[in-house]
This record gives structure tokens, C-alpha cells and sequence, in this order.
């Protein structure tokens, strides 16, 4: 039997320059045990993943800030808290950075994302003066505001609950800062060679493939294992 799966997608589902790997398509429809996508994205994104491999829609979405499972979606976190620091930061002078129409925040609902090439440090400065409610978290990606003790890996905790599985009982794979508490609550976690420090230190191994390639090599480890 193969262990139910904790898949990031940006870096770790991935080709290098973004595109989700084909290899995707061959390897998740038929895993045989439950996959939950988990990534700071927008709900729609995972939602619509799922949907394309023909798999259960279980996912988290917004690094921990929404997750659904089983037609019930649970949303915690102040995304008004968080729109107040973008907004404190866009007075100082900041810039999202998305340029018009922003799909990446249209249908966020408890964080905001703002682009790689914004202004850290000032987005830094301005989300402490907010009074430690709300923090950053760098995914390589994107920069997300969002509310402090909102992670997947307490999402995890709510999916593997609402499927009456231990959260032990799944395999993580991710590359990121968002990452890490999710390694924290897996039985088995893995980080793809592009993973930033963060997550290379919190995952249980490292893998010598990046992107989609590591991934890939997890998988086929499993269901060798499986066997």
C-alpha cells in the first residue's frame, strides 16, 4: 500500500521555469491513497489541479489559510489584518507588483501576496509595526502577509482529521519556508534540491533531484516500498 500524500506545487510539482510537470499526469491520478495539494496559492488553483488528474478536490490553499476536504471548507486567519499591512505598505510607498488585474489576490480569502520584486524590507517593517498579528513568510515565489500561527501544517492536522487518518501517516514533499510546518506534522518529509534553507533543514531528507525530479523519485520510491 502507498502513504497518502502532502504535495507543495510551485518548485516541487514544477519544471524549473514553472510549468507543472506532465509527469503529474502519469503518476497522481491512480496513487491509491489520498493526496492533498498544499500551497500558498489561491483556493481556485489547487481546486482545479485536483480536479484536472480526476482526483478527490482535497487541498490546502494559502499556506493553511483554507482548506477542503470532503465538500467542507475551513477558512482561519484575518485577512483584514492583512490587508491592512498591504495597505499601510502601498502608503509607503510599496508595490504589490502584479501589475493590473492581480489574479494572484482575486480569489484569495485570507492573505495577501505580493510579488518577489517588492520592497522586503519595507513590507517587513511595516507588517511588525502592525502588532505581531500578522507576519511574512518569503516562499520564493511570492512574499504572503498573513495572520501569525496560520500554516499547513495545521491544515494538515484538519484534512488528515477529516479523513480519519493520522497525520503521521503522510508523506510530505515541498521546497519552501511554507513548507516546514507541514515537514513538522508528516511521518516522512522530503525536500526537493531547489528547497530554500528553511525547508532543507526541516525536511527529514534532501533529495539530490530538484523540481518534478525529486519529486518523481519520492514517488517512485513508495510505490516500490508499496509492493
Amino acid at each position: 500500500m502507498v502513504p497518502p500524500l502532502a504535495l507543495d506545487i510551485d518548485g516541487t510539482l514544477t519544471t524549473p521555469t514553472g510549468r507543472i510537470d506532465p509527469r503529474v499526469f502519469e503518476l497522481l491520478p491512480g496513487w491509491e491513497a489520498p493526496v492533498v495539494f498544499a500551497t500558498g496559492k489561491a483556493f481556485p488553483y489547487p481546486v482545479a489541479l485536483a480536479h484536472f488528474l480526476g482526483r478527490e478536490e482535497t487541498v490546502i490553499a494559502e499556506n493553511g489559510g483554507v482548506a477542503y476536504v470532503d465538500g467542507e471548507t475551513t477558512t482561519v486567519g484575518d485577512p483584514d489584518a492583512a490587508r491592512a499591512v498591504v495597505e499601510a505598505f502601498r502608503e509607503r510607498g510599496g508595490e504589490v507588483g502584479w501589475g493590473d488585474g492581480d489574479t494572484v489576490n482575486r480569489w484569495r480569502e485570507t492573505e495577501v501576496a505580493l510579488s518577489p520584486d517588492a520592497d522586503e524590507s519595507l513590507l517587513r517593517e511595516v507588517a511588525a509595526a502592525a502588532g505581531g498579528d500578522v507576519e511574512v513568510v518569503d516562499t520564493g515565489y511570492a512574499y504572503h502577509v498573513k495572520s501569525v500561527g496560520v500554516s499547513k501544517g495545521r491544515a494538515l492536522e484538519v484534512v488528515a482529521d477529516a479523513l480519519g487518518l493520522d497525520p503521521a501517516a503522510f508523506v510530505a514533499v515541498g521546497d519552501s519556508e511554507n513548507d516546514v510546518s507541514t515537514f513538522g506534522v508528516a511521518g516522512e518529509s522530503y525536500a526537493v534540491a531547489n528547497a530554500d534553507a528553511a525547508a532543507r533543514e526541516a525536511a527529514g531528507t534532501v533529495l539530490d533531484e530538484g523540481f518534478m525530479d525529486g519529486t518523481v523519485s519520492v514517488l517512485t520510491e513508495l510505490r516500490e516500498r508499496g509492493e
